[in-house]
């Protein structure tokens, strides 16, 4: 994964567009979601060209992932940072969850289904 950011010094740090490449949904969708849930987010989307919209992306190359984010001041950079470190927490948790669940099932005795006698013979 490679990514660059547009910004400088005739941009606002609050204000950035980062671009990813090899990047799909699958990754951004979980960190926009995760930048809309911090309060000095105020705007935050993300694109995907189309190879339509922009021939020289088609397979095998994949098209950039564009990913702006506008905070109420605090540089983007960092509030970008903060929700990935954020993501990861989360997924971690998730992982610890799953294996701790899996775990309990596999040291559980074996249940059956009770048999019921209200089913009826006619």
């Amino acid at each position: 994964m490679v990514m660059e950011y547009v910004g400088g010094e005739e941009y606002p740090s609050s204000s950035v567009t980062f671009i990813f490449s090899d990047v799909t949904h699958t990754l951004a969708n979980p960190v926009r979601f995760t930048l809309n849930q911090d309060p000095r987010v105020s705007s935050c989307a993300y694109t995907i060209p189309t190879p339509d919209e922009d021939p020289q992306y088609d397979p095998p190359r994949d098209p950039p992932l564009n990913f702006r984010v506008q905070t109420t001041g605090d540089d983007a950079r960092d509030v970008f940072k903060d929700a990935v470190q954020e993501l990861l927490l989360m997924c971690k948790h998730v992982r610890s969850t799953f294996d701790q669940s899996v775990a309990d099932f596999k040291n559980s005795p074996p249940s059956f289904p009770s048999s019921s006698s209200s089913s009826s013979n006619s």
